[in-house]
């Protein structure tokens, strides 16, 4: 019967690659996040995946938010969030948890929330983005925006353009929802403040007067 190795660790591969070599290299990229990828692999990756390589450097990213086509040059890794903010002026979203949490930077995909500080711009590149601005401005509320002043649905007003966003996607979905049906729809969006309450109030006058 074939012993196993003293050291307990399989033997090399042909190729020379053993796999302690193999976790001290993997341990190496991952400190510095950086790989040398030998050619060979490269040509794999290139034959399975045929995919384009983007970055570091800024590349240019066009977006469709509110109707409106934008194009701006930014690095792959910026997230929407950003982009939206540091490039396009669109303060609504707002950065408060940064890890998808709080809801506070909602924004609508191709009509369904999605926290935009978790996700990257350039996957949102072909898709129609809306924010609290796309739903209204201070000259023109949506239905919704109205009944939240009218209700005071708002106290220090970071969790608002979320919350709205938020509530516009469910009353578009389930036009007369049930307070359950209410809170499930706010349960990604924390108001530090406290004024749920008021919220479901304004969500309901809203459907009841034929808003949205």
């Amino acid at each position: 019967m074939a012993m196993k190795p003293e050291s307990g660790l399989p033997p090399q591969h042909e190729d020379g690659v053993s796999r302690r070599t193999f976790l001290k290299g993997a341990g190496a990229v991952a400190a510095v996040g950086v790989a040398h990828i030998p050619a060979t692999a490269v040509a794999h990756v290139g034959k399975d995946a045929d995919a384009d390589v983007l970055g570091p450097g800024p590349v240019s990213i066009r977006l469709s938010v509110n109707q409106t086509e934008l194009e701006v040059k930014a690095p792959p890794s910026t997230t929407l969030l950003d982009l939206l903010r540091d490039h396009h002026g669109l303060t609504g979203a707002k950065r408060v948890c940064d890890r998808g949490s709080c809801g506070a930077c909602t924004v609508l995909l191709d009509g369904r929330v999605v926290d935009s500080c978790s996700m990257l711009a350039i996957d949102a590149v072909g898709r129609e983005i809306t924010t609290v601005e796309g739903i209204g401005t201070p000259e023109n509320l949506s239905d919704l925006q109205q009944a939240f002043v009218e209700k005071d649905a708002l106290q220090c007003g970071f969790c608002t353009p979320g919350m709205v966003v938020s509530c516009t996607a469910l009353l578009a979905e389930n036009p007369k929802p049930s307070r359950d049906q209410i809170r499930q729809g706010i349960a990604g969006n924390i108001c530090r403040c406290g004024t749920y309450q008021n919220i479901i109030e304004a969500v309901e006058h809203t459907f009841r007067k034929g808003g949205k």
